[in-house]
């Protein structure tokens, strides 16, 4: 049996998921988000999933699987409650879970922070998603899954993976923590409109900007550990020391979070509301712009 996950395996590879899909304790999720697959066609993540996905995957719905009293998209649910929803997806204790999705880690990397923030750390994410699955020759089905009995789920949460806007505040007035943006240059400056109604443009004053998409190849796969510390290092991130991710919805931020931790620092934090909460116009946070 292959070693379990550690922060230090986040990713695994096509070829290794292939030759432990038939593990039993081996548990895979499709967290396909909402994304356009055509041009000028939107399609659902669970729509993307019924269409085709790995064979016995399950599909982690990062909208349902949240906090559904809370006026932010998506927000982490309590610890009971997402022990109860993963529950009934077969997923608990002694299950190694690999999550990917259709489209570059949008919400694959929110679920492996998750489960991480809900204290299991035996997740990892499929480096290239559901493209590199297909490119290794892997099969695909249109099949629920096999339906499974409920297993028990231990949540031990993690808050120090977790930031609220109370601690966010804090955290910028003080400089105890390096804010890091997931968001595109042009958002993060302040020069476009933001893509939710409302929010004011720029950013958390201090925050620095490292665009998720500058963290990936070509092909959808992640840079090695070495080009990723690079990237952060010259956007003036210090991965050697503590860091907060955030981004539109907290989503984004997840894939700095999961890059943070290829490149050697698996407790990075994420500021789950992120700019839906800070850039509304009645939190009074601070915003700067350029």
């Amino acid at each position: 049996m292959a070693a379990t996950f550690t922060p230090e395996m986040p990713l695994v590879t096509a070829q290794w998921l292939k030759s432990h899909i038939g593990a039993p304790d081996v548990r895979v999720l499709d967290a396909t988000y909402a994304s356009t697959f055509k041009p000028g066609v939107a399609q659902t993540g669970r729509l993307a999933y019924d269409a085709h996905h790995i064979p016995g995957a399950r599909f982690f719905d990062i909208d349902l699987i949240a906090d559904l009293g809370s006026p932010y998209p998506h927000m982490m649910p309590p610890p009971e409650q997402f022990a109860s929803r993963v529950r009934r997806l077969g997923l608990g204790d002694g299950h190694r879970i690999v999550c990917y999705d259709q489209n570059a880690y949008l919400a694959s990397a929110r679920a492996w922070w998750m489960f991480r923030a809900m204290g299991h750390g035996d997740v990892a994410v499929l480096d290239g998603g559901f493209a590199a699955w297909k490119a290794a020759g892997g099969p695909v089905e249109d099949l629920p899954p096999t339906a499974s009995a409920d297993r028990h789920f231990t949540a031990r949460f993690r808050g120090g993976l977790v930031r609220n806007l109370d601690q966010m505040k804090q955290a910028q007035s003080t400089g105890a923590l390096q804010i890091v943006d997931a968001r595109a240059a042009a958002r993060f400056r302040g020069e476009v409109d933001e893509p939710r109604a409302g929010l004011a443009r720029g950013h958390i004053p201090g925050a620095l900007n490292v665009p998720y998409t500058t963290l990936l190849q070509e092909d959808g796969r992640f840079k090695s550990p070495e080009a990723i510390a690079a990237i952060f290092g010259n956007a003036g991130v210090n991965l050697a020391k503590p860091i907060v991710n955030t981004c539109g919805s907290g989503v984004t931020a997840a894939i700095l979070a999961l890059a943070e931790a290829i490149a050697g620092n698996e407790m990075a934090a994420v500021y789950d509301a992120s700019w839906c909460e800070w850039g509304a116009p009645d939190t009074g946070a601070p915003i700067a712009t350029a």
